[in-house]
C-alpha cells in the first residue's frame, strides 16, 4: 500500500493552505480505498470563529477533508495523466455527525470507492478520532480538466 505526504498531495490536487485540509494519505489501494489524515490544530482558520471559547471543526470542513482524500484516491487510481485535473463535488448524501472534532484531534478519513464510471466516482467516507466515529457521508465527484 502506498502513502503520500502533503508535497505529493499538492502535486495531485490543486488545493493549497489554508484550504488543503489533509496532510497525509495512507493505505492507498488504487480504485478501492485510502485513508486521509488531518490533525486539527488550534490555529486552523475555521476554528477562529467556530466557536469562540469552544472551538469545533465545522462538519462541512470534515466532509471537505473526506472529499480531498477521495480526490487523491481518484487521481492516483487514474494515473499520471490525471494529475492536474480537478475533482469537483457533485453530491453529498447521508451526512451524519456523531461527535465534535476539536483541536488536538487526529481525523482518520476512511474513503472507499463505491463506483467509478469514467469521470464520475461515488465514495463512502467515515471520519474517526481514536477509533470513534465522528462523521460519515456518501458523496460523488467528477474528474475534469482544470482550466
Amino acid at each position: 500500500m502506498e502513502a503520500f505526504d502533503s508535497e505529493r498531495i499538492m502535486e495531485m490536487i490543486p488545493h493549497r493552505p489554508p484550504m488543503l485540509l489533509i496532510e497525509r494519505v495512507e493505505d492507498i489501494i488504487a480504485g478501492e480505498s485510502a485513508t486521509g489524515i488531518k490533525t486539527v490544530r488550534p490555529d486552523d482558520m475555521f476554528l477562529q470563529g467556530h466557536f469562540p471559547g469552544h472551538p469545533v471543526m465545522p462538519g462541512v470542513m470534515i466532509i471537505e477533508a473526506m472529499a480531498q482524500s477521495a480526490a487523491v484516491l481518484a487521481i492516483h487510481s487514474l494515473g499520471a495523466e490525471a494529475e492536474g485535473k480537478i475533482v469537483y463535488f457533485m453530491t453529498i448524501s447521508g451526512a451524519k455527525f456523531r461527535r465534535p472534532v476539536t483541536p488536538g484531534d487526529v481525523l482518520r478519513l476512511e474513503i472507499t470507492v463505491e463506483r467509478a464510471r469514467k469521470t464520475v466516482w461515488r465514495f463512502a467516507g467515515r471520519a474517526t478520532v481514536d477509533g470513534e466515529l465522528a462523521a460519515e457521508a456518501t458523496f460523488s465527484a467528477m474528474v475534469a480538466r482544470g482550466e
